[in-house]
């Protein structure tokens, strides 16, 4: 069975899971010492003679489980296969994605190219008759699959994709979008559309100006801002197998979100700016409602394929393990008194 987790970040919420454990073990252990220092061993056992440590163990375990359960329901799992019939917009979209080393950075998580991977995966679930093709950029631009229906093979190459320095070094933003443009295959105006994943970082290649020559062939670009615009992040490098950090001159080198940039490029082209940058936000609703919203060159319907949502199933077990301690009881029932009458 092929399981998917759509927001892996989200298992950093285990942290706080094993926070609230360590906290549960040492009340359980402050409590018996305290009464240890107060009571005497019989004298402690007749005050806690109606309390049953068992149940309550067991209602910290139902509270700990639940909370793993909803993390787990967090991580947003699919598994299975259900097919959709969809009507076919006809839209043409090349996602261009920069493979620069400063993509690898981590003020993303779990870095910036996985965030721009997952909001492409996140894409493909949700279109159908859309045609889609995949640029990618760093030092050089090219076409890593052209404009196909074949939805399985966009998410084959995606998961191949790596950040990379080519041979010019840096980003051409640039470059990628005249590729882009260059690389539609026919004349219909007013139904294409370039998105462009990256943090901003370019060398020069005029993005702006290839942008305003998409508008005008009627194309518009849209742009995805990642990364942290204040602090940035640290780049993560390989070095004989030690991970270490990119330095130049001696200084680690802090890779910056350049929104400004990102900006001009999408109100070049009648575009927009989406600006994801730390966060993570719903692709698959930006997509239906800004970039591919008024498509025309409606042609009949298409049949895709989705991966079912599961989250739902551990919220409910977590909930219903809720419920369970909350009609448990730590207190033991009194025993009945037994009243003897004297003739």
């Amino acid at each position: 069975m092929d399981i998917r987790f759509n927001h892996l970040e989200s298992l950093n919420w285990l942290w706080a899971v094993l926070a609230v454990a360590v906290v549960v073990v040492l009340s359980y252990k402050t409590r018996k010492f305290a009464l240890r220092r107060l009571a005497t061993r019989s004298m402690a056992d007749k005050l806690t003679a109606n309390t049953s440590m068992p149940r309550r163990r067991v209602r910290s375990i139902l509270v700990l489980v639940a909370m793993v359960l909803m993390v787990f329901s967090l991580l947003d799992p699919r598994w299975g296969i259900r097919y959709q019939e969809v009507q076919q917009k006809g839209i043409d979209v090349y996602f261009v994605v920069d493979t620069s080393r400063s993509m690898l950075a981590e003020d993303v998580k779990p870095n910036r190219m996985k965030r721009a991977k997952q909001y492409i995966e996140d894409i493909l679930e949700t279109i159908g008759g859309d045609r889609v093709g995949l640029i990618t950029y760093g030092g050089q631009a090219s076409v890593t699959i052209p404009l196909t229906l074949d939805y399985g093979a966009m998410r084959l190459a995606l998961d191949e994709l790596q950040a990379k320095e080519g041979r010019r070094g840096g980003s051409m933003t640039g470059d990628a979008i005249r590729l882009a443009m260059d690389s539609f295959t026919d004349d219909v105006e007013d139904s294409k559309a370039i998105v462009v994943l990256s943090d901003g970082d370019d060398m020069g290649s005029y993005p702006v100006e290839a942008s305003a020559k998409a508008a005008d062939r009627g194309i518009s670009v849209f742009t995805v801002g990642l990364g942290d615009a204040i602090e940035g992040g640290r780049i993560p490098v390989e070095i004989d197998g030690q991970r270490l950090y990119l330095t130049y001159e001696g200084e680690e080198v802090w890779s910056k979100l350049n929104p400004d940039l990102l900006q001009d490029i999408a109100l070049a082209a009648g575009g927009a700016y989406i600006p994801a940058g730390t966060g993570n936000v719903d692709m698959a609703d930006i997509y239906d409602d800004v970039i591919a919203v008024g498509s025309g060159r409606t042609h009949g319907t298409a049949r895709i394929e989705q991966h079912v949502p599961r989250y739902q199933w551990p919220a409910a077990l977590a909930l219903l393990l809720l419920l369970i301690d909350g009609f448990l009881s730590d207190r033991l029932p009194r025993p009945e008194r037994v009243e003897v009458a004297l003739s």
